[in-house]
């Protein structure tokens, strides 16, 4: 087989030798409002991810054993998830107060919730860690 290959291989126009990219007057479509852009949205979604979830099994067991939580509750649960994550710790049981709470660290999500009426006689089972908050 014989390939005859009579075109030279150029670059037209190459943006690469003036260092800067032709854009052909072309404008951008963001009109959006300052304090819109996407460096709001990456923050919103971060601050987002960085508290703990409730799932619906939790959700239901907290209305069932009558746990209501404060907000200050809440950042102590946010903050031994945090001590959980940097020390490697996947499911966790966090103790707050006369409570306790099993915590999937990777997806910050309650999985249970238990009061201290159900914390005797009770074993905790799949978990490689526990915090005192």
């Amino acid at each position: 087989m014989v390939i005859n290959n009579n075109y030279s291989n150029r670059i037209i126009n190459s943006p690469l030798n003036t260092g800067k990219v032709r854009t052909n007057n072309v404008r951008s479509a963001n009109n959006a409002p300052a304090g819109v852009g996407f460096e709001n949205f990456l923050q919103q979604a971060i601050d987002k991810n960085t508290e703990v979830k409730f799932s619906k099994h939790a959700e239901l067991r907290m209305q069932a054993r009558n746990i209501d939580l404060t907000q200050t509750q809440k950042d102590k649960i946010n903050n031994a998830v945090s001590m959980a994550q940097k020390k490697g710790v996947k499911d966790s049981l966090v103790i707050l107060d006369d409570m306790a709470f099993v915590v999937n660290i990777n997806s910050k999500t309650v999985i249970t919730a238990v009061n201290n009426n159900e914390l005797k006689d009770n074993v905790f089972t799949n978990i490689d860690g526990a915090i005192f908050a």
